[in-house]
């Protein structure tokens, strides 16, 4: 057949639908299809190495202050260490914001973290990253990252946010979209920073909701990596390549880890996003997302690989061996899929007085989803169809109201920059009213099975089989 003809065939078969499709998605799904390398040879001796001579003590716990984090780090950034620590900034509380400098090379790094106050698991692997180079001279990957690069680390950007655990600065900005603004003396500090060691290489270090799934599986994100776009047309350049390839080492480093558990956020640009700023500014800029991994509940799994795929993706830049890896590896992520809730309460009946009895689902987010603390009501009737992270079958049992209800704000997770939430509600199990019930054989609450005050009590996460 002619290849005029089969262009036309071919024309003919895509519907305006596809067309559209197609030409608003500049980089389409790729298929899965390209086999990941195996991770560096080095790299499960520093896995069997982390516990003993590698984790920073003092941080097992995944809410602290500046204050502790620093009491932490501090005694690992002795100058004869090769350490230079600088005050910069002070936040708006004026709390201060410190550089950290180590190494002698001539690529400059740029890494930051907690620029959220309520994602410090990057916050911790610093912590990490400090002894490696401060405690291990002598290793291999040590070596040439102080010959060859030189690091430049911002942790903790949003010290008073931290000290509430919470998103946003104590001005209420998101941080992450004052990059255009700079009306936050945080955001300020980053980009005088960023302009004056002029980075080659960036790292955004982030958390994200332990609810995202991976694609449409149902498996959840434990890491999510991007590769910041500089423009709406989300067009790769240089700068952007060298990016993508660092992603696709970091990849190949936690794959035996964590397969099925990696995706990529969209690439929707956004002008007020930093690491978008600083891609367009001309840093190959990554960004890193801890998401969750069950039963981890305070991260330190999680804080472990994210370590080794810092690691990796330092060391790919210290000895150029990202140069030619597969974009596919990046590109074949699936993205962040759905979010699920936290907890799905199932075919129970609401029991609240001066109400009818009235037969409902009920659905709680928790602050903490994987200690599930603090939770909140977060829908309420016929939610069957809703996934969840965990579901309760409350069949024949009535959920009823713990005396004493207060209402309290439907809280807003890590990564969750949207301004939906729902507002305080003084009514009990109504949309944004403390998560605080029991569930009961009998409509006063007498007969109690199992009860939700708030947090769920480790001792008893669900009711007993019946």
């Amino acid at each position: 057949m002619r290849p005029a003809l089969v262009l036309c065939l071919l024309l003919t078969m895509m519907t305006p639908t596809t067309i559209a499709r197609n030409a608003s998605n500049p980089h389409p799904p790729a298929t899965a299809s390209t086999p990941v390398p195996p991770p560096p040879a080095w790299l499960p001796a520093l896995d069997a190495r982390y516990d003993a001579e590698l984790r920073a003590a003092g941080l097992d716990n995944r809410v602290f202050t500046a204050e502790h984090w620093w009491t932490v780090a501090t005694p690992l950034l002795e100058r004869a260490r090769g350490f230079h620590v600088e005050d910069i900034g002070r936040s708006v509380e004026n709390r201060p914001l410190r550089h950290v400098r180590w190494g002698e090379g001539t690529t400059q790094v740029l890494l930051w973290s907690q620029m959220h106050g309520d994602e410090s698991t990057a916050t911790m692997v610093l912590a990490d990253l400090f002894r490696f180079l401060g405690e291990h001279p002598d290793d291999p990957q040590v070596k040439a990252l102080h010959a060859n690069t030189t690091l430049h680390v911002l942790p903790i950007l949003n010290p008073d946010g931290a000290a509430r655990f919470q998103r946003r600065n104590v001005q209420g900005i998101d941080i992450n979209r004052d990059a255009r603004m700079l009306a936050t003396p945080e955001a300020r500090t980053l980009k005088a920073l960023y302009d004056r060691v002029k980075p080659m290489y960036g790292f955004n270090l982030h958390d994200q909701r332990v609810g995202y799934r991976a694609g449409d599986s149902d498996r959840g994100t434990a890491i999510a990596l991007l590769s910041p776009p500089y423009n709406h047309a989300a067009d790769v350049n240089e700068v952007r390549t060298r990016a993508i390839e660092v992603t696709g080492v970091i990849r190949t480093a936690l794959e035996p880890y964590l397969a099925g558990h990696i995706a990529r956020w969209d690439e929707t640009f956004d002008p007020r996003a930093f690491g978008d700023l600083t891609t367009q500014w001309g840093a190959s800029t990554v960004l890193i997302e801890a998401g969750g991994i069950e039963g981890d509940v305070q991260k330190q799994r999680l804080r472990k690989l994210y370590f080794l795929g810092l690691v990796a993706a330092l060391d790919s830049i210290a000895t150029g061996s990202h140069a030619g890896v597969s974009p596919a590896l990046y590109r074949e992520l699936p993205e962040n899929g759905d979010v699920w809730p936290d907890l799905l309460v199932r075919n129970g009946t609401l029991s609240v007085p001066g109400r009818p009895p009235t037969k409902a689902d009920l659905l709680v987010n928790f602050r903490n989803p994987l200690a599930e603390t603090e939770g909140a009501i977060a829908g309420v009737g016929d939610l069957g169809n809703m996934k969840a992270r965990r579901r309760i079958d409350a069949q024949g049992l009535f959920i009823v109201p713990l005396p004493g209800h207060a209402g309290e704000r439907t809280v807003i997770e890590a990564n969750d920059d949207s301004d939906n939430d729902e507002p305080p509600s003084p009514l009990p199990l109504t949309p944004g009213a403390s998560a605080r019930f029991a569930l009961s054989r009998d409509p006063q609450g007498r007969d109690v099975v199992w009860t939700l005050d708030g947090s769920v009590d480790p001792a008893t996460p669900s009711p007993p089989a019946r």
